[in-house]
């Protein structure tokens, strides 16, 4: 079973030779920091010092992962990364290795999700791991759906788990979902991994488990089978179909099925039309400087809370994406998308899907706002009984 070794709760070094140091770490800012001999209690020293941790501390358990996957029966896969496979490049719509040669699945132009590690036991479980030096755990728990829901979709035939790993003290542990294991270690410290990145003349020690035998059940990511998912083609269907029933704006019916809820998890929003600026102009608070051509993109956003909300995207230019969305309290908030993020690429995909047929207008947002509130009222009313 997966049970906590003494070795990985205890962070013992002696059986990964000198590993870590031969791992790509992005350190650059830091030791310019270094350089500059910025104090270590500085904001900029300790948030980049606390970044270089976390990657250390990924290795470190990957490395002993690899190990206690190997001795223990239980695991019967366990998907290679790092120096220890020999792919190097991402491929689209499966499972592979990135250039940073972690575990990845992405489309053709962007990365859907990144995996610390991952292996299969022979009870048909999946696991992906998560490890993380961060105390609160609030925003890890909101990535766990994700990145369940991308695996359910393409593994249909393994059951789906996580392997969460954190040290002592983390807190809201005990909100994970229940497919999650929990594992705490001792507290890590990166400190001799720094001391021997700094040494410029270094020269780079020979890995002593390089040539190391692992049994067949260490696997190359792009072996592991899956069902086959694309990605925009899904995401356009999903958009035609909610709204391509004949007598409401929105089909509910086909938006709350378990499989769509699935994807939902995924997408996090569907897109379900546009609007034209002067519709939105006041709501949104919108200055002059959107034309009245600007489409106004409306989707309809899940929450942690499973709540689904109505949002709206805007896109001024071909990386220039902005975001408006409601609080709790009903206060306008207004964010600028990642450029080279996925919802980017997203809304300038559904875009050039969305014909005459998908414009709203307010009365219609009123609506769909009305039955997603009715609908989420429901279904918690339904989970406390």
């Amino acid at each position: 079973m997966l049970e906590i070794s003494k070795s990985i709760q205890n962070l013992e070094k002696s059986d990964i030779a000198d590993n870590m140091y031969h791992y790509a770490y992005n350190t650059r800012y830091l030791l310019s920091l270094i350089d500059k001999k910025i104090a270590l209690d500085d904001p900029s020293y300790m948030s980049s010092y606390r970044s270089f941790e976390g990657e250390a501390y990924e290795n470190f358990i990957y490395e002993k992962l690899l190990r206690y996957a190997e001795e223990n029966d239980y695991i019967t896969k366990f998907i290679l990364k790092g120096f220890h496979q020999n792919r190097h490049k991402a491929y689209a719509n499966t499972l592979s290795i990135s250039e940073k040669e972690q575990i990845v699945y992405r489309t053709k132009s962007r990365e859907i999700s990144e995996f610390d590690a991952m292996f299969i036991t022979k009870n048909n479980e999946l696991y992906f791991v998560e490890m993380t030096l961060v105390k609160s755990v609030l925003k890890l728990r909101r990535r766990l759906r994700k990145k369940k829901a991308l695996l359910e979709i393409i593994f249909p035939h393994y059951e789906i788990k996580a392997l969460i790993i954190l040290n002592e003290g983390a807190t809201g542990v005990k909100q994970f979902p229940d497919y999650c294991k929990v594992w705490f270690t001792k507290e890590y410290s990166a400190k001799d991994v720094l001391e021997y990145i700094q040494q410029p003349q270094a020269q780079k020690r020979m890995l002593q488990d390089k040539d190391k035998k692992w049994s067949s059940k260490m696997i190359e990511a792009h072996t592991l089978k899956l069902h086959p998912f694309r990605y925009y083609n899904t995401m356009s269907w999903i958009t035609k179909t909610l709204r391509a029933h004949k007598k409401y704006i929105v089909d509910m019916n086909f938006l709350m099925q378990f499989k769509i809820q699935r994807y939902h998890d995924l997408y996090n929003k569907f897109y379900i039309g546009y609007m034209n600026v002067e519709d939105v102009r006041t709501l949104l608070k919108l200055d002059q400087t959107y034309s009245e051509t600007q489409k106004v993109v409306v989707a309809l956003e899940k929450k942690h809370t499973d709540e689904i909300v109505v949002t709206y995207y805007i896109q001024k230019a071909r990386k220039n994406l902005m975001l408006y969305s409601f609080d709790k309290d009903g206060k306008i908030t207004k964010e600028k998308k990642d450029p080279y993020g996925i919802t980017v690429t997203e809304v300038f995909h559904i875009t050039k899907q969305m014909d005459e047929k998908y414009l709203l207008t307010p009365s219609h947002i009123k609506t769909i706002s009305k039955l997603l509130k009715e609908r989420y009222k429901k279904t918690a009313t339904h989970h406390k009984a």
